[in-house]
């Protein structure tokens, strides 16, 4: 039988953190807010299974991954319409340093992004995103090295510009 307060209890202590992580993977907020959706959908279709795994949270974050990888292949021109309406849009309170480090997560490789992401803002250490991205360790210590050089090169490159347009130096 479902438990229907242990599971409202699991969504608010972790909906949040898991939509940042996915919008964080993806550049993309809509596509992670669908994303995380489909995920505690079927986390909580399977939560017998789910709530016995040794993280629930990761198992979430997985589906959700996956999910939005499969909404790309899928979908190609619509994410690029989504792009560009996200483009046009006023945010408020966000920071410069914000806005270009999401540029940045943007122009690094998938796989770097999200080992960068999981490694520094979910805060898992090597051997946890190495079990659940399904790679080795050592691949995910290259993935972060690389995934760090080039975030580097991208916020302090020549091309790396302020919102006022001026080079940063």
């Amino acid at each position: 039988m479902r438990d229907t307060a242990e599971f409202d209890a699991f969504y608010s202590a972790s909906v949040h953190r898991l939509l940042g992580h996915l919008y964080a993977m993806t550049g993309n907020r809509a596509e992670a807010e669908d994303a995380v959706a489909e995920a505690y959908a079927r986390a909580w279709d399977r939560w017998a299974t789910v709530r016995e795994c040794d993280s629930p949270e990761a198992w979430v974050r997985r589906v959700a991954y996956r999910v939005a990888v499969s909404a790309w292949r899928r979908t190609v021109n619509r994410m690029r319409a989504h792009r560009r309406e996200a483009t046009g849009r006023h945010v408020d309170d966000v920071s410069v340093d914000h806005v270009a480090i999401v540029a940045a997560l943007r122009r690094i490789s998938a796989e770097q992004r999200r080992a960068v992401v999981l490694h520094h803002l979910a805060g898992l250490s090597v051997a946890e995103i190495a079990a659940e991205v399904g790679a080795n360790e050592n691949t995910v210590k290259t993935r972060l090295a690389r995934g760090r050089r080039a975030l580097a090169a991208h916020l302090t490159g020549p091309d790396h510009h302020g919102v006022d347009g001026r080079a940063r130096s």
